[in-house]
């Protein structure tokens, strides 16, 4: 499928083609970023791409931040932008063959970039690299496509039944705090990999 090849979102970053880049640190994301009080954890950011929400993180004291991309224009310039930050914690890779695991992972426009026929291996892989009691959090889209994605959508029913297969707390609600072309249309997810 070309949409996942690495290619082909090398090419979408090189030609500037990248719609799902707000240009900013996505809100729901800073805001939960915020409430955490220990900074030492170790959290994820999957199909980081530029690295917005890793940069607002690692600026904010958060050491033990980690982004993964596979395509490796982005976290060029993210290394360029950023050269304090520990290039053990960028990841140029596929997500499904990384191994290490995490306290927190955030979801923010990866979930949407995969073909839907992967999303239960998406949700296997979640719950494989994530500690007992870590958490998945970050936004889904709530609302399908009329075009052919990525990126592809989906709603809180699906959701819901998708992560309850592997995951016994799943909370979905709808995200109150999407930037402004995105209000209505977005659910902030908080699922949670058991402790035992």
């Amino acid at each position: 499928m070309a949409y996942l090849d690495e290619n082909y979102w090398s090419q979408r970053y090189l030609s500037g083609n990248t719609g799902w880049d707000i240009g900013y640190p996505s809100f729901p994301l800073v805001q939960y970023l915020d409430q955490i009080v220990n900074k030492q954890v170790e959290i994820l950011i999957p199909g980081a791409g530029n690295g917005l929400e890793v940069a607002y993180a690692f600026q904010n004291g958060f050491k033990n931040i980690h982004l993964l991309d596979f395509s490796l224009p982005p976290l060029e310039g993210f290394k360029m932008k950023f050269p304090s930050f520990p290039e053990s914690h960028i990841h140029h890779e596929d997500f499904f063959l990384h191994n290490h695991q995490y306290d927190i992972i955030l979801e923010q426009t990866f979930f949407c970039a995969l073909d839907p026929s992967s999303r239960i291996e998406y949700v296997n892989k979640m719950y494989d690299l994530l500690k007992p009691g870590g958490k998945l959090v970050g936004v889904l889209f709530n609302q399908y496509f009329e075009k052919a994605g990525p990126p592809f959508g989906g709603e809180k029913e699906e959701y819901q039944s998708l992560f309850s297969e592997k995951f016994e707390e799943v909370k979905i609600t709808p995200c109150y705090n999407s930037i402004p072309e995105r209000q209505g249309a977005e659910l902030f997810i908080q699922i949670q990999k058991s402790k035992t």
